[in-house]
C-alpha cells in the first residue's frame, strides 16, 4: 500500500496546479506580470510579448503541498526512513524553494523594469552557491556521507571533494534548467519525464519519500502544462525553472544518485553546453557561429521545426534517456536495492 501515497501525491498536485491557472493567470495580467522578448530572440517570439510570467507558482505551490502532506502521511503510516534521508529530502524541498526565490527575484526586476535583465550573473551564481552550501551542509548536519552510488561501480566515496563537486553539479544542472525555458511547453514537458523517472528509480531503490516527491513535480508539472503547452497562456518564468533544477537536483541526491542526473537530464545539459559552445565558438572565430541560434532548441526552430515539434522529440528523447536510466539501475543491483 506504500504506493498509494505516490499516486495521491501526482494526482493532487495536477489538481491543484491545473485549478491555479485559473485564477492565477488573470491575476497576473491585472499586475501587467508580463514577458519581455529578448531581442536577440526569434522574430517570431515577439508576438508572446506580455504574456503572463512566473506561472511556476503553479507547480511550485502543488508540488510542496501535495508532496510534503503524502511524504508525512507515507512516514506516518508507511514503513520509516531514516533520520538523514527524511532531511535530504525535507532540505531538498527547501533547496528547491529557495533557487524559486533567487528567480522570483530575477523575474520581479524583469516586469518592474520592463526589460529581460534581472540580476546579473555574479549575484545569480553567489545566491546559488550559497543555497548549495546550505543544503549539502544541512544534509551533512543530520548524518549524510559523502558516497555516490554510481552504477555497475557501486558506492564511490569522494571524501572531501564531494562538497565543491556537489556544489558545482547542483548550481550547473540549475542553470541547465533554467537555459531549458524557452518555447512553450518544453521545460515542464522534459521534467514530467525526468520526474517520472526518478519516481520510478525511487520506488525501486525502497526510497518512497523521494518516489513521493518526484510524482509530486510531475503532476504539478502536467498541472501547469494545461496553461503552458503551445500556444502558452503563461510562463513558469525564472521562478519556475529555477526551483525546477533545484527539484531534479533535490530527488537525485537524496537517491545518492546524483551521477543519474548527466543521463535523466541530458536533454538539459546539451541545452547548456549548446550555448557554452556557441559563445566559445563565436570567440574564437571572431563572429562565426556553430549553430543558428543558442540554446539548441533555437537552432531547431531555425531549422524549421515548429514549437509542438521540438517539445515531443526532446520529451521522447528524455524518456529514453530515463528508461536507460533505469535499467543501469535495475541491473547495477545498487546496494540498498529493496528486492
Amino acid at each position: 500500500m506504500t504506493g498509494i501515497w505516490t499516486i495521491i501525491a501526482a494526482i493532487t498536485s495536477f489538481g491543484i496546479a491545473a485549478v491555479l491557472g485559473i485564477w492565477l493567470i488573470p491575476f497576473l495580467h491585472k499586475l501587467n506580470f508580463g514577458q519581455t522578448i529578448l531581442e536577440i530572440g526569434p522574430k517570431w517570439h515577439e508576438g508572446k510579448q506580455g504574456t503572463p510570467t512566473m506561472g511556476g507558482f503553479m507547480f511550485i505551490i502543488s508540488s510542496i503541498v501535495a508532496g510534503v502532506g503524502c511524504v508525512l502521511m507515507y512516514h506516518v503510516t508507511g514503513t520509516p526512513e531514516t533520520s538523514a534521508l527524511c532531511a535530504k529530502i525535507y532540505a531538498g524541498i527547501f533547496m528547491a524553494a529557495a533557487y524559486g526565490v533567487i528567480g522570483f527575484i530575477d523575474d520581479y526586476i524583469k516586469v518592474v523594469k520592463k526589460r529581460n535583465l534581472g540580476l546579473t550573473a555574479v549575484q545569480k551564481l553567489v545566491l546559488q552557491f550559497a543555497v548549495a552550501a546550505a543544503y549539502l551542509a544541512t544534509a551533512a548536519f543530520f548524518g549524510d556521507n559523502t558516497q555516490t552510488y554510481i552504477p555497475f561501480v557501486g558506492m564511490v566515496d569522494f571524501g572531501i571533494f564531494y562538497y565543491p563537486i556537489s556544489a558545482i553539479l547542483i548550481v550547473g544542472i540549475v542553470n541547465a534548467v533554467n537555459l531549458t525555458d524557452g518555447i512553450d511547453g518544453l521545460n515542464g514537458s522534459v521534467t514530467f519525464f525526468a520526474a517520472i523517472f526518478f519516481m520510478l528509480i525511487g520506488s525501486f531503490v525502497g526510497r518512497m519519500g523521494v518516489s513521493i516527491m518526484s510524482a509530486a513535480i510531475a503532476g504539478g508539472c502536467l498541472g501547469f502544462l494545461v496553461w503552458n503547452f503551445h500556444p502558452a497562456k503563461v510562463f513558469m518564468g525564472d521562478t519556475g525553472s529555477l526551483y525546477l533544477g533545484g527539484f531534479m537536483c533535490a530527488v537525485a541526491f537524496a537517491l545518492d544518485m546524483p551521477v543519474i542526473l548527466i543521463l535523466i537530464g541530458l536533454v538539459y545539459i546539451c541545452e547548456m553546453f549548446s550555448v557554452i559552445l556557441q559563445v566559445s565558438y563565436f570567440k574564437l572565430t571572431h563572429g562565426k557561429r556553430l549553430f543558428k541560434m543558442s540554446p539548441i532548441h533555437h537552432h531547431f526552430e531555425m531549422c524549421g521545426w515548429s514549437e509542438v515539434k521540438i517539445v515531443v522529440m526532446f520529451s521522447i528523447f528524455t524518456a529514453i534517456c530515463g528508461a536507460l536510466a533505469l535499467i543501469m539501475i535495475v541491473s547495477g543491483n545498487a546496494p540498498y536495492v529493496r528486492v
